[in-house]
Formats: C-alpha cells, structure tokens, sequence
C-alpha cells in the first residue's frame, strides 16, 4: 500500500513539476513560440490578433504589456547586440541601419519587465521618430549608453541587464506577410565601462 502511495505521488510531483516547469519556460522564453525574428530583434505579431497563440496572451498579460493589434503596429525587442553578447546599462551602443515605413515609431531602454529604464538627468526615456537626426541616405544611427554623445542619444543609467524596445506604429510592415521581409538596424557595442 505505501509503494503505491508513494508512487502515485512521485507520478504527481512530476507530472506538476514538469507541466508547471514547462509552462514556466514558455512564458520566460524571448523566442519561441509565436515569436519572429529578425537579425536580434524579437517580436510577436499576432499578440493582438484572433491568431495569438495561449502562451503569447499569457506573456503579454504577465507583463502588462498592450499588445497591438496588426493595424496598430508591432513591437521588436533585443536582448542581445549584432555580435551576440547581453546588453547591458554599463556599455555603449550604436543602433545603425534603415527602419521600415511607418507613420510615428519609439525606442526606449528596459529591464527585464520591459519597464523603462530611467533616464539621465533631464533627459526623456525614449527617443521617437519626429526628434531624429537621419543620416544622408536616411537611415538612422543612435547612440546608447551613459556618457553624452552628439547627434541621437539615448541616456542610460545604473548597472545590468536591459533590452531595447522598438515599436513601429501605423505600418504596413506588421501584416504576417510582410513582417518576414522587413530589415531592422544593427545594435553594435562600442564599448563598456569597466
């Protein structure tokens, strides 16, 4: 009696604990399921849709996100620069390259909650398509970190782990057709205080 007892919750505990783990890993996953990657840019295209998988509703209810919709815009994430490596507050980037067409697109700085991170003093959080300096050929280039740099920058503060958050608003570009084609900038280190 006390074997199947036992066994009947061994069976249990690893049943949860595997259900359980693997919803976990789900939900905590940057790619995965419903996710569309391009270069290091993460997004989730149907979040706001009919098509939105479970576990991307989920997420996006975990962390208080608004998704939006396909005719609203779509939002791309990065967690990594070009080369592969975490981002993190302490080093400095360049964000360079071509965006696709969209009516009004941001880019802020993260945490992990994708809450934004605060700025240095008397600086805003985010930096949007209307106060942007383009290069000759429009395309953008920004730079990202805690020491001051001419042209586009964007002010970090603290230490650790973050993300970049980029949502393009009002672009043909979240249809599910066309999301695939779109060339987003590379995020490139330049450096890092040590």
């Amino acid at each position: 009696m006390f074997r199947t007892l036992f066994l009947t919750l061994l069976v249990l505990v690893i049943a949860l604990g595997g259900g359980a783990g693997s919803v976990w890993l789900a939900l905590n996953a940057s790619e995965g399921i419903g996710a569309v990657a391009i270069g290091g840019w993460t997004a989730f295209p149907d979040v706001g849709t009919r098509n939105a998988d479970t576990y991307s509703k989920a997420r996006f209810a975990r962390e208080g996100g608004l998704a939006l919709g396909r005719a609203e815009g779509i939002a791309f994430s990065a967690q990594r620069d070009s080369g592969g490596a975490l981002l993190r507050r302490e080093c400095t980037y360049t964000i360079e390259g071509s965006l696709p067409s969209a009516r009004f697109w941001t880019l802020y700085a993260a945490d992990e909650q994708k809450i934004v991170l605060p700025p240095t003093a008397r600086r805003v959080p985010a930096l949007h398509s209307l106060e942007l300096l383009r290069t000759v050929d429009g395309a953008i280039k920004i730079t990202i970190g805690a020491h001051p740099a001419p042209g586009n920058w964007l002010g970090l503060t603290g230490k650790g782990p973050m993300q970049l958050v980029l949502t393009l608003y009002d672009t043909p570009s979240a249809t599910a057709a066309r999301v695939l084609e779109i060339e987003l900038p590379q995020v490139l280190r330049t450096g890092c205080d040590e």
